[in-house]
C-alpha cells in the first residue's frame, strides 16, 4: 500500500493529489498540441473545483498560473495566459514602514486628532460649541472602552485641551453624556406592571348556581349532579 508519507509533496494541497497527478501527466506527453488539448481539460475540471467563483473575471488566469506553478514552470502549452516567473511568485515584497506620528494621547487614535484641528480653524458660534461637546463626549466613550468603570467630565475636559493644544475648551456649564447611557446600561421600564397572583378559591358563579344547597332545598329548574331535575 502506498502512504501519502512516501509520496512527493504536493505544490498546491487545495486541488488534490489527482489534480497532480494529472499535471505530471499533461508535462509528459510528447505531442505539443494534444499537450495543450489536455492542459485545457484540465483547467476546466480545476475550475469545477471553484464554483463559487465561476463569475469572477480573474478566474481563468489564476487557474492557469496554478497550472503552470503545479508543473515546477515545466508546462509548454499554447495558453491564453503567459507564464508566471518564479521570481515574481516567491519573491517576498517590499517592507511597507508604520507611519510614525506624534501622537499625545494614543488610545483616542488618529482620526480625532484630525477632527480636532479641523474643529480648531472654525470661529466661535453655536456649531463649534456643539462640535466641541460631541468631540468631548466621543472621547469619553472612548476612555470608557479602556475603564468600564467610569471617568468625570473634568478628565475629559483635560485631555480635550491637551489634544487641541489649548484652542478648544468646554464651557463650565457643560454637561457631558451620562457613563451609563454610553454604556448602554440604561434599559426601559415597562409601563404595564405583571398582575398579582390573586388568592384564596376563585368564585364560579355559574358552576354555583348548579350545586344543590347544603340544607337539600333545590330551587326549581336546577338540576343535580345526576342532570336530573328536582321538583
Amino acid at each position: 500500500m502506498e502512504y501519502n508519507t512516501t509520496r512527493p509533496n504536493m505544490i498546491i494541497s487545495e486541488y488534490g493529489r489527482n489534480i497532480q497527478k494529472m499535471t505530471e501527466y499533461v508535462v509528459s506527453l510528447d505531442n505539443r498540441d494534444h499537450r495543450t488539448k489536455m492542459a485545457h481539460a484540465l483547467i476546466n475540471i480545476m475550475a469545477q473545483m471553484h464554483p463559487d467563483s465561476r463569475e469572477s473575471v480573474d478566474l481563468k488566469h489564476k487557474l492557469w498560473d496554478h497550472l503552470y506553478i503545479m508543473s515546477d514552470f515545466k508546462l509548454d502549452v499554447d495558453s491564453p495566459f503567459p507564464m508566471p516567473s518564479p521570481q515574481e511568485l516567491y519573491t517576498r515584497p517590499d517592507r511597507i514602514g508604520y507611519p510614525q506620528e506624534d501622537i499625545a494621547l494614543r488610545p483616542y487614535g488618529k482620526i480625532i486628532h484630525k477632527i480636532i484641528a479641523e474643529v480648531s480653524k472654525m470661529e466661535d458660534g453655536p456649531e463649534r460649541e456643539q462640535l466641541v461637546k460631541n468631540i468631548a463626549n466621543h472621547l469619553k466613550k472612548s476612555y470608557l472602552n479602556w475603564n468600564r468603570d467610569s471617568v468625570n467630565d473634568e478628565l475629559i475636559a483635560e485631555h480635550l485641551e491637551l489634544l487641541s493644544n489649548g484652542r478648544l475648551k468646554l464651557s463650565g456649564d457643560t454637561r457631558l453624556s451620562h457613563t451609563n447611557e454610553i454604556l448602554g446600561r440604561n434599559r426601559p421600564v415597562t409601563a404595564n406592571k405583571p398582575k398579582r397572583m390573586q388568592t384564596g378559591r376563585p368564585q364560579n358563579n355559574s358552576n354555583n348556581n348548579n350545586r344543590p344547597s347544603r340544607d337539600g332545598n333545590n330551587p326549581a329548574g336546577r338540576r343535580d349532579f345526576k342532570g336530573k331535575r328536582r321538583p
